[in-house]
Parts: C-alpha cells; sequence; structure tokens
C-alpha cells in the first residue's frame, strides 16, 4: 500500500468520525450516553465507527 492509498484511507477515517460525533451530539440519547460514544468513537477510530454504525443511538 502506498503512501498515497493509506493516506486517503487515513482522512477518510477522520471525515467519517467527526460525522459520527456530530451524529452522536445532535442525537436524542442522555449526555452520559452521548459522552460514551464519543470516547469510544476517538479512542478506538475504526472500531467505535462500526460499532457505532451499527449499535448507535438513532434518530
Amino acid at each position: 500500500m502506498g503512501i498515497e492509498v493509506s493516506g486517503i484511507l487515513g482522512l477518510l477515517i477522520l471525515i467519517l468520525d467527526i460525522y459520527a460525533v456530530i451524529k452522536v451530539v445532535n442525537s436524542g440519547a442522555s449526555t452520559g450516553g452521548k459522552v460514551l460514544w464519543t470516547l469510544l468513537i476517538v479512542m478506538l477510530p475504526v472500531i467505535g465507527l462500526l460499532l457505532w454504525f451499527f449499535a448507535g443511538p438513532k434518530g
């Protein structure tokens, strides 16, 4: 994998993580839930993003 491909992949993950955090903050979840989901997404970018996509707060 070249440096260009890994850089683009990293940028894509960063953009998706920012999108996920914004969706969590704007969701109807409790404050504690928002904090936990945000920490999970920030601390584990790829795994947190996948978990949020499948099991995160909706709405």
